[in-house]
């Protein structure tokens, strides 16, 4: 620009030597720039245009002055390219104070011995400037540096996180596809964060055979029948979205051969905060247990239906001869009487096979007086409990209402019973209370018998379950009184409970729903 504008702005320094050779070198200086392999030169070579840059505005400014000396301020150039280079920081700390000192030298020099204090200043004022911006930029680049270092640290560091969280994450799949349960991890919109195959497989199942959808709603899920559709909001998703927990919630999914009976589990997912995020559903295939069982039960029920009539026709036919004893030895009787305990006892046992056999027991609930129903008990089991030296105590207000099958509550209440005077040999005192609630009636059977320890308590409901205890003692039973219990509880919509300790006796505690309206 400067050899452009000198011949019209400034013609009589076409005729200085020192700004034409400044010029010169300029131009020079530019073409290097272009032409030079500084690639294959030394690293700090190209820092010789910046230095050169220094001689060249010298020229310049000494030759323009006094016309142009402002020229001198072009140093701030070469200035920030050695500063900025980050190479030879001493040199070019130096270099950026005393090429602008060498640049200022020569007017000052011209003007001895008539030198001012402004001369002096301005000379070494300049220089003090050029050492400024050069310390400036070399602390901002520095700082610049460092945090490109540090950039890239942390860039390192966050790749290795990603390679690091990707390697886990493909390690997690390979776990949940090499399980054989469905998992599937949902949010709180029901949106799918996680699945694995299995689970892909149960959908496929579960839906429609024209569009195979994968949305729950969309899906064929059936209630324990196999036929009822199963209502959105009963759906094991749908309850996990809603904040549920459960687990063994059995379903059928799908049609035809293909349809599967799933067990399925839900947690809920929370965040940092305690608050719900999402769920993690687990499905399990289950379709043989249940087909075992549904087999089992049925098998059961056949062969004690089978039984149940030759026995009715065994104790008729002993009933009539008992019943006409005249033409009978006293000892042939008393072997009759046994064949007639022990068949009524087989009976009774067929009796809970075939109860424990059902599926679901039928209940008819209505308005009952439990008081009436607990004096009965007492009453059929006062016989067996002076035998057994036992106690029957009773603490319940009469009336007692609740919502509840008389024959069936009647029939748990006689098993409880019967189990407390049965279990207790060395005698004691069974107490009977029971008292109601806005939410239902509480009603408890306590023993001081032999008890049993908490793990059985915990597995006393199960079919044919008798303890070491039981066994040991020689006392009769199949293991199936409780189990009935429990059904019939079940059936009502209320709950069993057993506590006990060995030695200390056990405590039977069930609940059942009050009559609607009280």
């Amino acid at each position: 620009m400067l050899a452009v504008a000198t011949p019209l702005a400034w013609p009589t320094l076409m005729h200085s030597p020192l700004y034409l050779s400044g010029l010169v070198l300029h131009g020079l200086l530019l073409l290097a720039c272009f032409v030079t392999p500084w690639e294959r030169l030394g690293q700090h070579a190209y820092l010789a245009v910046p230095v050169l840059d220094l001689l060249a505005i010298g020229l310049l400014r000494n030759g323009a002055s006094p016309l142009l000396p402002g020229l001198a301020i072009l140093a701030i150039f070469p200035v920030i390219w050695l500063s900025a280079s980050g190479m030879l920081t001493r040199t070019s700390i130096v270099l950026s104070a005393v090429g602008p000192m060498l640049i200022m030298l020569p007017s000052l020099s011209g003007r001895f011995p008539n030198l001012t204090a402004s001369d002096i200043t301005s000379t070494l004022l300049f220089p003090l400037m050029m050492l400024a911006v050069s310390l400036a930029i070399r602390f901002a680049s520095v700082h610049m540096r460092i945090q490109q270092r540090q950039l890239q640290e942390k860039d390192v560091e966050l790749r290795e996180l990603l390679a690091a969280s990707t390697e886990r994450e493909r390690l997690l799949q390979t776990i949940l596809d090499a399980t054989d349960v469905g998992i599937v991890a949902v949010n709180s919109e029901g949106g799918i964060l996680l699945t694995n195959n299995r689970q892909r497989d149960f959908e496929r199942i579960a839906g429609p055979r024209e569009s195979r959808a994968t949305a729950e709603d969309q899906q064929l899920i059936f209630a324990q029948d196999r036929v009822s559709p199963m209502p959105a909001g009963k759906r094991p998703v749908r309850r996990a979205i809603d904040g549920e927990s459960f687990a063994d919630y059995l379903v059928w999914i799908g049609t035809g051969p293909d349809q599967r009976a799933v067990s399925t589990a839900a947690r809920p997912l929370m965040d940092d905060g305690g608050r719900f995020s999402g769920a993690v559903i687990v499905y399990t295939d289950v379709t043989g247990l249940v087909e075992a069982l549904a087999a089992n039960e049925e098998l059961v029920s056949n062969v004690s239906h089978e039984f149940r009539t030759p026995l009715n026709s065994i104790l008729g036919n002993i009933d009539l001869v008992l019943e006409d004893v005249q033409g009978t030895s006293p000892l042939s009787a008393r072997r009759l009487e046994v064949v007639q305990r022990n068949s009524e006892r087989l009976l009774a046992l067929v009796s809970d096979l075939m109860a424990s056999a059902s599926s679901a027991l039928k209940v008819h609930p209505k308005r009952t007086d439990l008081a009436s129903l607990v004096e009965t008990s007492i009453g059929s089991a006062q016989p067996q409990a002076e035998q057994s030296r036992i106690s029957l105590v009773a603490d319940i207000q009469s009336p007692l209402w609740a919502y509840a099958d008389p024959l069936r509550i009647g029939q748990a209440l006689d098993n409880l019973v019967s189990n407390a005077i049965k279990y207790s040999p060395g005698g004691g005192v069974v107490n009977i209370s029971a008292q109601g609630s806005d939410h239902g009636v509480r009603l408890q059977v306590k023993d001081s018998g032999m008890g049993m320890s908490p793990e059985d308590s915990a597995r006393v409901f199960r079919r044919f379950f008798r303890t070491d205890t039981a066994r040991e003692a020689a006392i009769p039973g199949a293991g199936l009184g409780l189990s009935i219990t429990k059904a019939i509880i079940d059936g009502h919509g209320g709950d069993i409970s057993c506590t006990s300790n060995p030695g200390k006796g056990s405590t039977f505690t069930l609940t059942l729903p009050a009559p609607p309206g009280d």
